[in-house]
């Protein structure tokens, strides 16, 4: 594992740091999964590494198995969650325009319903 980094201002670091309450799904070393206060869907949750990445233009090749292990921690609370089979989308958001609001890299787990394309 590497060395978890922080930023005191950020919404997540807060977070992981138990701050800030999260109903928190899934948990390890690395990652922390929990509910989005603001559902876009009747599943919305929430994937994030520990340590603070800005954005996905940050992502460092060194940490490309972090980057799936989030991917593969999705795959495994829509499993959990009831949503595999009639399935779910994953999304990720880098700066404004593409929609990003929380600057430490997320991935959003959204289920429940039929999701329209495009997304916006």
């Amino acid at each position: 594992m590497s060395e978890i980094i922080s930023d005191p201002d950020c919404l997540f670091c807060r977070i992981v740091a138990g701050e800030i309450p999260a109903e928190r799904l899934y948990e390890d070393d690395e990652i922390l999964a929990f509910r989005d206060v603001n559902p876009q869907a009747p599943f919305h949750a929430l994937i994030i590494p520990r340590t603070h990445i800005a954005t996905l233009n940050d992502l460092q090749p060194a940490q490309a198995t972090l980057a799936g292990r989030l991917l593969a921690v999705a795959a495994r609370i829509a499993a959990e969650q009831g949503f595999a089979e009639a399935g779910y989308r994953v999304a990720m958001n880098c700066n404004a325009d593409g929609g990003q609001s929380v600057y430490h890299i997320h991935l959003h787990l959204l289920a429940g319903r039929q999701l329209a394309w495009p997304p916006g």
